[in-house]
């Protein structure tokens, strides 16, 4: 209701690329509000756990994933967030094309927030 962003206090984090790679994912939820990439995921209350909160889980964690890739975050950090994804992937088993489309609006959200274009072919 407020569009903004939330963190928990720096000294809660066991390191700087973990407070970014949990930056990184709440700035990816925030792409998907109407006035940005506009994903149902985000613009339709979702209980925990449904499949559509599970495809938004998703989405920003593979976006967080691309944006700590591009800030040269460390293969630690990523480790986690693979964890963190394969506990969403058991959600979405019955449907294996939520995978790719999570990866692609990941991908979008990613481009979105580094300011990015997509190239037109």
């Amino acid at each position: 209701m407020t569009d903004r962003i939330t963190l928990p206090c720096r000294e809660l984090f066991s390191s700087a690329a973990e407070l970014y790679a949990t930056a990184f994912h709440e700035m990816s939820h925030s792409t998907g509000h109407p006035r940005r990439l506009n994903r149902t995921s985000i613009a339709d209350a979702a209980p925990f756990g449904s499949p559509t909160y599970s495809v938004e889980e998703l989405v920003a964690e593979m976006s967080a994933a691309y944006l700590c890739a591009e800030a040269g975050i460390s293969p630690a950090v990523l480790e986690n967030q693979a964890a963190y994804v394969q506990g969403w992937l058991t959600k979405l088993r019955s449907d294996r094309r939520l995978a790719i489309m999570a990866a692609a609006q990941g991908q979008k959200a990613a481009d979105f927030i580094l300011n990015r274009t997509a190239i037109s072919l």
